[in-house]
Protein backbone atom coordinates (compact mmCIF):
# COMPACT_ATOMS: atom_id res chain seq x y z
CA UNK A 1 0.00 0.00 0.00
CA UNK A 2 0.88 3.40 -0.55
CA UNK A 3 1.57 5.35 1.77
CA UNK A 4 2.41 9.61 1.90
CA UNK A 5 6.45 9.17 2.96
CA UNK A 6 6.25 6.89 -0.10
CA UNK A 7 5.13 9.21 -2.48
CA UNK A 8 6.90 10.50 -5.67
CA UNK A 9 7.73 14.27 -5.43
CA UNK A 10 4.74 16.43 -5.85
CA UNK A 11 3.76 16.95 -9.29
CA UNK A 12 3.11 20.26 -11.14
CA UNK A 13 -0.38 19.51 -10.11
CA UNK A 14 0.76 19.23 -6.51
CA UNK A 15 2.27 22.27 -6.76
CA UNK A 16 -0.80 24.30 -7.72
CA UNK A 17 -3.27 22.03 -5.32
CA UNK A 18 -0.84 23.22 -2.72
CA UNK A 19 -0.74 27.29 -3.60
CA UNK A 20 -4.49 26.71 -3.50
CA UNK A 21 -4.41 25.97 0.17
CA UNK A 22 -1.98 28.19 1.11
CA UNK A 23 -4.33 30.70 -0.30
CA UNK A 24 -7.26 29.19 1.45
CA UNK A 25 -5.44 29.88 4.54
CA UNK A 26 -4.13 33.52 3.58
CA UNK A 27 -7.57 34.68 2.65
CA UNK A 28 -8.83 33.62 5.85
CA UNK A 29 -5.98 34.81 7.82
CA UNK A 30 -6.78 38.20 6.12
CA UNK A 31 -10.07 38.28 6.88
CA UNK A 32 -9.37 37.23 10.75
CA UNK A 33 -7.29 40.74 10.71
CA UNK A 34 -9.90 42.29 9.03
CA UNK A 35 -12.48 41.99 11.62
CA UNK A 36 -9.87 42.28 14.29
CA UNK A 37 -9.14 45.62 13.17
CA UNK A 38 -13.10 46.45 13.07
CA UNK A 39 -14.07 44.98 16.78
CA UNK A 40 -15.23 47.72 18.88
CA UNK A 41 -16.65 48.43 22.65
CA UNK A 42 -19.52 46.54 21.91
CA UNK A 43 -17.89 42.64 22.98
CA UNK A 44 -16.72 44.28 26.14
CA UNK A 45 -20.46 45.39 26.86
CA UNK A 46 -21.50 41.76 25.54
CA UNK A 47 -19.06 40.26 27.69
CA UNK A 48 -20.12 42.29 31.16
CA UNK A 49 -23.51 41.43 30.05
CA UNK A 50 -22.82 37.54 29.85
CA UNK A 51 -20.73 38.14 33.02
CA UNK A 52 -23.78 39.53 35.08
CA UNK A 53 -26.31 37.34 33.59
CA UNK A 54 -28.77 35.67 36.41
CA UNK A 55 -29.92 33.20 33.96
CA UNK A 56 -28.68 31.17 30.96
CA UNK A 57 -26.84 31.93 27.80
CA UNK A 58 -28.81 30.40 24.84
CA UNK A 59 -26.52 30.54 22.12
CA UNK A 60 -28.23 29.68 18.32
CA UNK A 61 -27.52 29.59 14.27
CA UNK A 62 -28.51 28.03 11.46
CA UNK A 63 -26.10 25.87 9.08
CA UNK A 64 -22.58 26.80 9.96
CA UNK A 65 -23.16 29.32 11.85
CA UNK A 66 -25.07 26.98 14.33
CA UNK A 67 -22.18 24.61 14.26
CA UNK A 68 -19.77 27.48 15.41
CA UNK A 69 -22.92 28.46 18.03
CA UNK A 70 -22.30 24.56 19.36
CA UNK A 71 -19.02 25.17 19.79
CA UNK A 72 -19.29 29.04 21.37
CA UNK A 73 -21.95 27.61 24.11
CA UNK A 74 -19.21 24.50 25.07
CA UNK A 75 -16.89 27.09 25.41
CA UNK A 76 -18.82 29.32 27.64
CA UNK A 77 -20.16 26.43 29.61
CA UNK A 78 -16.38 24.88 30.19
CA UNK A 79 -14.94 28.19 31.29
CA UNK A 80 -17.83 29.34 33.72
CA UNK A 81 -21.01 30.65 32.31
CA UNK A 82 -24.57 28.45 32.09
CA UNK A 83 -24.65 28.18 28.32
CA UNK A 84 -26.49 25.62 26.03
CA UNK A 85 -27.05 25.27 22.26
CA UNK A 86 -30.43 26.01 20.64
CA UNK A 87 -31.47 25.00 16.89
CA UNK A 88 -33.68 27.65 15.59
CA UNK A 89 -35.64 25.00 13.58
CA UNK A 90 -36.39 23.23 16.76
CA UNK A 91 -37.26 26.53 18.81
CA UNK A 92 -40.12 27.07 17.03
CA UNK A 93 -41.10 23.32 17.79
CA UNK A 94 -41.08 23.96 21.24
CA UNK A 95 -37.77 24.37 22.23
CA UNK A 96 -38.26 28.19 23.15
CA UNK A 97 -39.58 26.79 26.18
CA UNK A 98 -35.97 26.60 27.76
CA UNK A 99 -35.96 30.23 27.72
CA UNK A 100 -36.68 32.34 30.81
CA UNK A 101 -36.72 35.70 31.50
CA UNK A 102 -33.18 37.27 32.05
CA UNK A 103 -31.54 34.77 29.80
CA UNK A 104 -29.23 36.15 26.85
CA UNK A 105 -29.87 34.85 23.75
CA UNK A 106 -26.92 35.29 21.55
CA UNK A 107 -27.77 34.57 17.46
CA UNK A 108 -25.12 33.93 15.11
CA UNK A 109 -25.71 34.86 11.38
CA UNK A 110 -23.65 36.18 9.04
CA UNK A 111 -25.98 37.73 6.69
CA UNK A 112 -27.91 38.98 10.02
CA UNK A 113 -31.39 37.72 7.49
CA UNK A 114 -31.36 33.78 8.29
CA UNK A 115 -34.96 33.23 8.19
CA UNK A 116 -34.78 30.64 10.67
CA UNK A 117 -32.87 32.79 13.19
CA UNK A 118 -34.73 36.29 12.42
CA UNK A 119 -38.51 34.63 12.74
CA UNK A 120 -37.36 33.83 16.63
CA UNK A 121 -37.20 37.70 17.09
CA UNK A 122 -40.92 38.33 18.18
CA UNK A 123 -41.30 35.39 20.43
CA UNK A 124 -37.52 36.10 22.43
CA UNK A 125 -39.10 39.38 23.01
CA UNK A 126 -42.21 38.29 24.73
CA UNK A 127 -40.28 35.66 26.75
CA UNK A 128 -38.17 38.42 27.98
CA UNK A 129 -34.83 37.73 26.92
CA UNK A 130 -32.05 39.91 26.12
CA UNK A 131 -30.88 39.52 22.44
CA UNK A 132 -27.62 40.03 21.34
CA UNK A 133 -26.18 39.44 17.45
CA UNK A 134 -22.89 38.60 16.21
CA UNK A 135 -23.44 39.49 12.31
CA UNK A 136 -22.16 41.30 9.41
CA UNK A 137 -24.01 44.93 9.14
CA UNK A 138 -25.55 46.56 12.12
CA UNK A 139 -28.39 47.50 9.00
CA UNK A 140 -28.99 43.86 8.68
CA UNK A 141 -32.67 42.40 10.04
CA UNK A 142 -30.77 40.67 12.84
CA UNK A 143 -28.86 43.74 13.61
CA UNK A 144 -31.57 46.12 13.59
CA UNK A 145 -33.88 44.00 16.08
CA UNK A 146 -30.54 42.69 18.46
CA UNK A 147 -30.50 44.52 21.99
CA UNK A 148 -26.44 44.64 21.16
CA UNK A 149 -24.28 43.49 18.53
CA UNK A 150 -20.94 42.45 17.77
CA UNK A 151 -20.48 43.72 14.11
CA UNK A 152 -17.95 41.77 11.71
CA UNK A 153 -18.30 44.07 8.53
CA UNK A 154 -17.80 42.09 5.03
CA UNK A 155 -15.67 39.27 4.86
CA UNK A 156 -14.65 37.40 1.32
CA UNK A 157 -15.14 33.99 1.35
CA UNK A 158 -12.06 31.69 0.60
CA UNK A 159 -14.22 29.64 -1.36
CA UNK A 160 -13.65 30.41 -4.80
CA UNK A 161 -17.35 30.59 -6.07
CA UNK A 162 -18.08 33.25 -2.90
CA UNK A 163 -20.66 30.79 -1.51
CA UNK A 164 -18.99 28.13 1.00
CA UNK A 165 -18.87 29.81 4.15
CA UNK A 166 -15.50 29.44 5.59
CA UNK A 167 -13.72 32.24 5.86
CA UNK A 168 -16.44 34.01 7.66
CA UNK A 169 -17.28 30.98 10.39
CA UNK A 170 -13.34 31.70 10.52
CA UNK A 171 -14.24 34.84 11.81
CA UNK A 172 -17.47 33.85 13.50
CA UNK A 173 -15.56 31.18 15.49
CA UNK A 174 -12.45 33.37 16.28
CA UNK A 175 -14.50 36.35 17.99
CA UNK A 176 -16.88 33.47 20.04
CA UNK A 177 -13.50 32.18 21.32
CA UNK A 178 -12.60 36.23 22.18
CA UNK A 179 -15.82 36.62 23.59
CA UNK A 180 -15.68 33.37 25.60
CA UNK A 181 -12.27 33.85 26.32
CA UNK A 182 -13.11 37.47 27.71
CA UNK A 183 -15.90 36.78 30.28
CA UNK A 184 -13.52 34.14 31.80
CA UNK A 185 -11.21 36.86 32.32
CA UNK A 186 -13.55 39.00 33.64
CA UNK A 187 -15.03 36.48 35.86
CA UNK A 188 -10.88 35.88 37.15
CA UNK A 189 -11.77 32.37 35.68
CA UNK A 190 -8.49 30.27 37.32
CA UNK A 191 -7.27 26.50 36.56
CA UNK A 192 -8.70 25.49 39.75
CA UNK A 193 -11.92 26.33 38.39
CA UNK A 194 -11.48 24.95 35.03
CA UNK A 195 -10.41 21.89 37.00
CA UNK A 196 -14.01 21.96 38.92
CA UNK A 197 -15.58 21.49 35.04
CA UNK A 198 -12.95 19.01 33.70
CA UNK A 199 -12.90 16.65 36.51
CA UNK A 200 -12.29 13.63 33.24
CA UNK A 201 -8.93 12.28 31.47
CA UNK A 202 -5.14 13.29 31.93
CA UNK A 203 -6.29 17.43 31.31
CA UNK A 204 -8.33 16.96 34.72
CA UNK A 205 -6.02 14.72 36.41
CA UNK A 206 -3.42 17.01 35.41
CA UNK A 207 -5.38 20.26 36.93
CA UNK A 208 -6.60 18.45 39.86
CA UNK A 209 -5.51 19.24 44.11
CA UNK A 210 -3.30 16.09 45.78
CA UNK A 211 -6.36 15.70 47.79
CA UNK A 212 -7.83 14.29 44.56
CA UNK A 213 -6.22 11.91 44.07
CA UNK A 214 -4.21 10.99 47.21
CA UNK A 215 -4.57 7.79 49.28
CA UNK A 216 -6.52 7.98 52.96
CA UNK A 217 -7.65 6.27 55.96
CA UNK A 218 -6.41 2.90 55.77
CA UNK A 219 -4.70 3.10 52.78
CA UNK A 220 -1.69 5.37 54.05
CA UNK A 221 0.73 3.76 57.04
CA UNK A 222 1.23 6.04 60.39
CA UNK A 223 3.83 4.82 62.81
CA UNK A 224 5.10 6.43 65.86
CA UNK A 225 8.56 7.28 66.00
CA UNK A 226 9.55 5.30 69.00
CA UNK A 227 7.56 2.23 67.78
CA UNK A 228 9.82 -0.25 66.85
CA UNK A 229 10.08 -1.75 62.94
CA UNK A 230 8.75 -4.99 64.16
CA UNK A 231 6.57 -4.03 65.69
CA UNK A 232 4.86 -1.59 62.80
CA UNK A 233 4.80 -3.98 60.53
CA UNK A 234 2.95 -6.39 62.36
CA UNK A 235 0.53 -3.87 63.47
CA UNK A 236 0.29 -2.62 59.72
CA UNK A 237 -0.49 -5.69 58.52
CA UNK A 238 -3.87 -6.80 56.54
CA UNK A 239 -5.61 -5.50 53.93
CA UNK A 240 -5.43 -2.74 52.85
CA UNK A 241 -4.30 -0.35 49.48
CA UNK A 242 -0.33 -1.23 49.26
CA UNK A 243 2.12 1.27 49.52
CA UNK A 244 6.04 0.98 50.23
CA UNK A 245 6.09 3.90 52.22
CA UNK A 246 5.03 4.50 56.26
CA UNK A 247 4.93 8.03 57.59
CA UNK A 248 6.79 8.66 60.51
CA UNK A 249 4.93 10.89 63.37
CA UNK A 250 5.94 12.53 66.53
CA UNK A 251 4.02 13.08 70.08
CA UNK A 252 1.96 16.34 68.47
CA UNK A 253 1.40 13.69 65.07
CA UNK A 254 3.55 16.31 63.16
CA UNK A 255 5.57 13.92 59.82
CA UNK A 256 8.98 13.25 61.47
CA UNK A 257 10.40 11.19 58.65
CA UNK A 258 9.30 7.74 56.04
CA UNK A 259 10.48 4.56 56.60
CA UNK A 260 9.89 3.15 52.95
CA UNK A 261 10.36 -0.67 52.05
CA UNK A 262 13.35 -0.22 49.97
CA UNK A 263 14.65 1.12 53.90
CA UNK A 264 13.43 -2.19 54.99
CA UNK A 265 15.39 -4.29 51.95
CA UNK A 266 18.49 -2.17 53.18
CA UNK A 267 18.73 -3.54 56.75
CA UNK A 268 18.81 -6.61 54.93
CA UNK A 269 21.36 -6.08 52.36
CA UNK A 270 23.73 -4.64 55.16
CA UNK A 271 23.12 -7.29 57.65
CA UNK A 272 21.44 -4.72 60.07
CA UNK A 273 18.55 -7.03 61.01
CA UNK A 274 19.12 -6.13 64.66
CA UNK A 275 17.59 -2.91 63.98
CA UNK A 276 14.43 -4.20 63.41
CA UNK A 277 13.66 -4.72 67.40
CA UNK A 278 14.52 -0.78 67.63
CA UNK A 279 12.61 2.70 67.16
CA UNK A 280 11.77 3.53 63.48
CA UNK A 281 13.01 6.84 63.80
CA UNK A 282 16.85 4.98 63.74
CA UNK A 283 16.41 4.09 60.34
CA UNK A 284 13.40 6.04 58.90
CA UNK A 285 14.82 9.02 56.48
CA UNK A 286 14.36 12.33 58.12
CA UNK A 287 12.96 15.20 57.45
CA UNK A 288 11.35 13.71 54.24
CA UNK A 289 9.79 15.34 50.57
CA UNK A 290 6.04 16.58 51.20
CA UNK A 291 3.61 18.81 50.29
CA UNK A 292 0.74 20.76 51.43
CA UNK A 293 -2.80 19.77 51.04
CA UNK A 294 -4.23 21.93 48.29
CA UNK A 295 -1.40 22.12 46.61
CA UNK A 296 -1.68 20.63 42.62
CA UNK A 297 -1.02 17.56 41.46
CA UNK A 298 1.70 19.16 38.75
CA UNK A 299 3.59 20.47 41.65
CA UNK A 300 3.36 17.06 43.24
CA UNK A 301 4.40 15.44 39.99
CA UNK A 302 7.15 17.71 40.12
CA UNK A 303 8.85 16.59 43.26
CA UNK A 304 8.76 13.07 42.63
CA UNK A 305 10.96 13.91 39.19
CA UNK A 306 13.06 16.19 41.29
CA UNK A 307 13.62 13.68 43.87
CA UNK A 308 13.23 10.71 42.24
CA UNK A 309 11.28 9.36 44.71
CA UNK A 310 7.71 6.85 44.59
CA UNK A 311 5.65 8.37 47.84
CA UNK A 312 4.78 11.62 48.56
CA UNK A 313 3.37 12.35 52.25
CA UNK A 314 0.61 14.82 51.94
CA UNK A 315 0.38 17.50 55.61
CA UNK A 316 -1.67 19.96 56.15
CA UNK A 317 -0.69 23.19 57.50
CA UNK A 318 0.45 22.40 60.75
CA UNK A 319 2.80 19.46 59.21
CA UNK A 320 0.62 16.41 60.61
CA UNK A 321 0.27 14.11 57.50
CA UNK A 322 -3.55 13.68 55.67
CA UNK A 323 -2.44 11.80 53.22
CA UNK A 324 -0.02 10.15 50.88
CA UNK A 325 0.71 10.28 46.61
CA UNK A 326 2.13 7.30 45.03
CA UNK A 327 3.80 7.07 41.96
CA UNK A 328 1.04 4.35 40.41
CA UNK A 329 -1.42 6.81 41.41
CA UNK A 330 0.58 9.34 38.56
CA UNK A 331 0.31 6.81 35.58
CA UNK A 332 -0.01 8.89 32.69
CA UNK A 333 1.11 11.96 34.13
CA UNK A 334 4.42 11.02 35.15
CA UNK A 335 6.93 11.53 32.46
CA UNK A 336 8.94 7.47 31.70
CA UNK A 337 12.08 8.20 33.22
CA UNK A 338 10.58 8.62 36.71
CA UNK A 339 8.80 5.30 36.27
CA UNK A 340 12.31 3.65 35.75
CA UNK A 341 13.98 4.92 39.04
CA UNK A 342 15.01 2.58 42.11
CA UNK A 343 13.28 4.29 45.20
CA UNK A 344 15.42 6.70 47.12
CA UNK A 345 13.68 8.14 49.79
Amino acid sequence: MATLASSPLMTESDTEALRFVRTVLRVEAEALERVRERLDGAIVRVAELVLHCKGSVIVTGMGKAGLVGQKLAATLASTGTRAFPMHPAEAVHGDLGRIRHGDIVLALSQSGETEEVVRLIPALRRLGATLVAITERPTSLLGRQADLSIILGPIEEACPLGLAPSASTTALMAVGDALALLVARLRDFRAEDFALYHPAGSLGRKLARVEDLMRTGKHIRLAHRDESIRAVFVRLGGARRRTGAIMVIDDEERLVGVFTDADLARLFENHRENLLDEPISNAMSRDPVKVVVGCGVVEAVDALKRRKISELPVVDRGGRPVGLIDLTDLIGLVPADVLEHEDAA
